[in-house]
Order: C-alpha cells, then sequence, then structure tokens
C-alpha cells in the first residue's frame, strides 16, 4: 500500500442517496499509521455512504479479526473484531473533527479520505486486556500458564492441610470488630 488514496471518497460526482464502499484491511495498513500492535489483520469494512444536499451520513460496519499477543500467555491468537461506526459530515468554514460523531468540512473540499476513521474505530473495537481464547476455556498449552499455575495462591479451604488454629482466632476478632462497626 503506497498511500490511502484508496480510501478516498470523492462526493463531488456521487449523486443524491445510497452508496456502498467495501474495504479489507490487512496488517499493510496499520504499518502505514507506524502501528505494530498487530502482526496481522484481515478486518473487512462495509461502509454505506447516504449523500444529502447539505450533508453526508457514513455507516462503516466492520467484520473480521486481528492477530494480537495474549497478555496473560504472551501466543499469538486471532482478536475477533465486530463493530459499527456512525459518522456525519457537514460543511463549514475550516476542517473540524473535535467530535467523535461529527466532522466538518471546508466548502472547497471535493473528497473525504475515510482511512484515519477505519484505523481508529478498529483500533478502539480491540479490548484493553486481550486474552486467548485458549486461557479462558482451558484448551491453550503454554509453558508461561504452565508456570503461572505453579505459582497459584491455593485455597486454604480446598487443601487438607491443618490450619494454625491461631489464626482462626484472628479471623473470630475480626468478624465481632466488623458486627460491632455495623459493616457486617
Amino acid at each position: 500500500m503506497k498511500d490511502l488514496k484508496d480510501f478516498d471518497i470523492s462526493f463531488v460526482g456521487l449523486k443524491e442517496g445510497l452508496h456502498q464502499f467495501e474495504y479489507i484491511i490487512k496488517k499493510e495498513f496499520f504499518d502505514f499509521f507506524n502501528y505494530d500492535e498487530f502482526s496481522n489483520s484481515k478486518v473487512n469494512v462495509e461502509l454505506s455512504f447516504l449523500k444529502k444536499a447539505t450533508m453526508f451520513e457514513l455507516c462503516f460496519n466492520f467484520h473480521g479479526w486481528v492477530e494480537v499477543l495474549c497478555d496473560v500467555s504472551g501466543e499469538m491468537f486471532h482478536q475477533p473484531i465486530s463493530s459499527t461506526m456512525n459518522l456525519i459530515v457537514k460543511f463549514g468554514d475550516e476542517f473540524n473533527d473535535e467530535n467523535e460523531e461529527l466532522v466538518i468540512l471546508p466548502h472547497s473540499d471535493y473528497k473525504l479520505n475515510v482511512s484515519q476513521y477505519i484505523y481508529e474505530a478498529i483500533i478502539l473495537a480491540v479490548p484493553i486486556k486481550r486474552i486467548h481464547p485458549g486461557v479462558n476455556d482451558g484448551s491453550l498449552n503454554s509453558e508461561v500458564l504452565n508456570k503461572l499455575k505453579e505459582f497459584e495462591i491455593k485455597d486454604q479451604e480446598d487443601s487438607n492441610e491443618e490450619i494454625d488454629p491461631r489464626w482462626n482466632k484472628l479471623k473470630n476478632i475480626l468478624i465481632e470488630k466488623n458486627k460491632s462497626n455495623g459493616t457486617s
């Protein structure tokens, strides 16, 4: 991908009404933005572009995956992406995109590049904490997970070890203190 001209929508030549655009977002797209958190990606973007006399309504639909590192195991996995984003484009004296749902273009503009909006929407669709599905269902076999299981804190009630009776006395003191404060 040399540049992002493929994401230009020349709206001057478009008739009023609904227009459909489709994009397939791969790793090269994120390389253009110098974003290296994704090792690979395949996100299908369907854009419904409704041209009206004084404004445009854009509806983006995102479906696909991005390949990321698991925060727990360090293993790569495909994080599913499925989201939508709506954007309204109006015309004014100067460019303004301070509002995340409204963009104001100068009257002199004749095209709109949607690459930045696609980029931001995909980034925001990825969860902050990225956990491999195999971690949650127990199917992932990883050295890191095996080490974490070794250091896992065992619940005292589940173990067969004898609990020192002095700890039980301390627990009773805390329970009685909380009852007298009205917090228990």
